[in-house]
C-alpha cells in the first residue's frame, strides 16, 4: 500500500476561479462603460503544480493560455486546446521557431536577438507576437529608449508577411504592494500610446486591484494575465483568496501514522527545537520536505486533523512532520490530515508561517506525491 499522502486537484475550482475573475472584469468594464479584457490563463510551471491537462480542462473558457515551456505548449495542443497560446519568455533558439510554427503559438519578443531570429525564419503562417517593454522591473523587455525601434522593426516584419499581430506588453513589479502600478504604467503609456496593437499589462495582482486599466474599447483590445489567483491563492500578503471569492484548487492530504505520548520536557524531531511544557499527545504525519512541504515551516504552522485545527510542532523532516493532538483527543493512527487546501488551512496561511509564498508551495509538490483529479 502506498504512503497515505496525496494531492487532489479540483478542476471545478479552477473553472470557478476563472469565472470569478471574469465576473470581476465584467463589473469593472461595465462601470467604465467599456468592454472586459480577454484572459490569458497563465499555466506556467505545470500549471503552478496542478497539471497542464487539468488546467486545459478547468480553463476551457479562457480566451487564451500563457506559459513558458514549449513542451507544455505542445501538451496543451495535444490535450485539445485550439485557442491562442502565448510563450511568456518567448523562444530561445532558432530551432524553437519550428515548434512555434507547427503548433501555431504566439510569442513574447523581448530582445533584439529574438527579432533577428524571426527575420531569418521561414514560417508556413504568420506568427503573432507581443513586444515587451521593460517599464522598470528590469527583467525582460526592451528599454524605453530601444522600444520604438524594436516596434518599427516588428511592424516591418509584419509588412513582409513574417508576423501577424504585434501587441504591446509589460510586467508590473509592485502591483501587490503599496507602490502599485502608477509609475510603471506611466512609462508604458508614454512609450506605446501611439503604437497600434493589443495591450497586456495586468498579472494576478493588477487584475484584481487595477482592472480599470485593462478595460477594452472597440479600438483597443486588452489582455490580462492572471496566474496564482486562478488556483485559489492570493497574490497579496494583506488579503486572503477567499475575500475575492476564490476557491483552493489543490488540497494536500495525509494521515496520522503514529502517536507519541510526551512527558513535560520531552522534545520532538531533529534538533529538539520543540520541548513539551506539559504531558501531551503528538501525531506523526506522513508528509515531509521530500513531498514538497516547506522544511522551514515552524512550530505553530496550521494543520487540520480530523476536521479540527491544530499546529505543527518542531522541525519538518524529509518524510514526516509532527502535530499537536491535544485539541483532538480522539485522533489516532489513520486520522485524516489536511496540510493545506479544501477543509484545511489555506496554502497562503501555511506559506506565511513558513516565511514564503503560496506560489512556492504549489509549485514545489514533489513527483512522488500521487495527484488525483476531482471534477
Amino acid at each position: 500500500m502506498p504512503r497515505p499522502i496525496s494531492a487532489t486537484v479540483s478542476v471545478s475550482a479552477l473553472a470557478h476561479n476563472l469565472a470569478t475573475v471574469r465576473h470581476h472584469l465584467e463589473q469593472t468594464a461595465a462601470a467604465a462603460s467599456g468592454l472586459p479584457p480577454s484572459i490569458w490563463a497563465v499555466i506556467k510551471a505545470n500549471a503552478y503544480g496542478h497539471g497542464i491537462e487539468q488546467a486545459v480542462t478547468g480553463f476551457s473558457k479562457a480566451q487564451g493560455l500563457a506559459m513558458l515551456d514549449l513542451d507544455e505548449a505542445v501538451r496543451c495542443r495535444e490535450a485539445g486546446w485550439g485557442g491562442p497560446i502565448l510563450l511568456l519568455e518567448g523562444f530561445f533558439k532558432p530551432s524553437d521557431l519550428d515548434l512555434v510554427d507547427r503548433y501555431h503559438l504566439s510569442t513574447t519578443v523581448h530582445n533584439r536577438e529574438q527579432l533577428d531570429m524571426l527575420a531569418r525564419a521561414r514560417f508556413t503562417r504568420r506568427v503573432d507576437v507581443m513586444l515587451k517593454l521593460n517599464s522598470g522591473m528590469n527583467r525582460l523587455g526592451f528599454s524605453p529608449a530601444a522600444y520604438p525601434a524594436a516596434h518599427e522593426r516588428a511592424m516591418l516584419l509584419q509588412q513582409q508577411g513574417t508576423l501577424g499581430s504585434v501587441g504591446k506588453m509589460t510586467h508590473f513589479a509592485c502591483a501587490d504592494g503599496p507602490q502599485g502600478v502608477t509609475e510603471q504604467l506611466a512609462v508604458f503609456n508614454s512609450v506605446t500610446h501611439k503604437m497600434p496593437g493589443a495591450i497586456s499589462v495586468c498579472n494576478s495582482a493588477a487584475t484584481l486591484r487595477f482592472a480599470d486599466i485593462a478595460v477594452s474599447t472597440p479600438a483597443q483590445t486588452h489582455w490580462v494575465r492572471p496566474g496564482i489567483c486562478l488556483y485559489g491563492a492570493s497574490p497579496f500578503a494583506d488579503a486572503e483568496a477567499t475575500s475575492f471569492g476564490l476557491k483552493p484548487a489543490m488540497t494536500l492530504s495525509s494521515e496520522i501514522i503514529a502517536v507519541q505520548e510526551l512527558k513535560a520536557g520531552d522534545s520532538v524531531g531533529y534538533g529538539a527545537i520543540f520541548r513539551a511544557e506539559r504531558p501531551m499527545r503528538v501525531g506523526i504525519v506522513a508528509c515531509g520536505y521530500a513531498d514538497g512541504y516547506p522544511r522551514h515551516a515552524t512550530t505553530g504552522t496550521p494543520v487540520v486533523v480530523a476536521g479540527i485545527r491544530t499546529q505543527l510542532l518542531g522541525r519538518v523532516s524529509m518524510d514526516m512532520l509532527i502535530v499537536d493532538l491535544d485539541p483532538i483527543p480522539a485522533a489516532g493512527v489513520g486520522a485524516p490530515v489536511v496540510l493545506f487546501g479544501e477543509d484545511g488551512p489555506s496554502v497562503d496561511e501555511v506559506a506565511m508561517a513558513a516565511g514564503t509564498i503560496g506560489y512556492e508551495l504549489l509549485c514545489a509538490l514533489a513527483p512522488r506525491v500521487p495527484v488525483t483529479r476531482d471534477a
